[in-house]
């Protein structure tokens, strides 16, 4: 039987700097994308995302500078070592990307005012949000019948 172990990096005696933060990082920023969202308002809105968070590795957040659709989708141009492949031509989205207050220093979800990981979590919410929820469905369907 083969045992793995894995060595983790005793951090206790180590001043993390924004210089050297990305060498104790597993790139946590590298891990996701994000998409900015217009501020969902009616029941519509909210009904589509509740749609994308359907889909595997789909998240939503809100947080102090607005809502945002997350994708959990590692980087292809991620090496082994956890570097950047392609540091030197690398998107501008990355290079405006700052380490002063990041994934490291605080997980995402728990730097969100909201963060949904499930369906079931955004359809809860949008349930107290809109006391008639579940009559969207009815009134669409009502509406569709009439068309036929």
């Amino acid at each position: 039987m083969t045992v793995n172990i894995i060595e983790t990096k005793d951090l206790s005696d180590v001043e993390i700097t924004p210089e050297n933060k990305c060498d104790f990082c597993s790139a946590k920023c590298c891990q996701y994308i994000t998409q900015e969202l217009d501020t969902p308002r009616s029941m519509h809105e909210f009904d589509i995302l509740l749609w994308q968070i359907a889909h595997e590795d789909v998240h939503i957040f809100k947080d102090g500078n607005g809502w945002y659709l997350l994708a959990m989708t590692k980087c292809s141009q991620l090496l082994p070592d956890n570097r950047c492949g392609i540091y030197e031509t690398r998107p501008l989205i990355c290079r405006e990307h700052s380490n002063n207050a990041c994934e490291f220093d605080v997980p995402i979800d728990e730097g969100c005012d909201l963060y949904f990981q499930t369906y079931e979590e955004f359809d809860a919410y949008c349930r107290k949000r809109f006391k008639t929820w579940d009559k969207r469905i009815e009134k669409f369907e009502a509406e569709r019948a009439k068309q036929k």
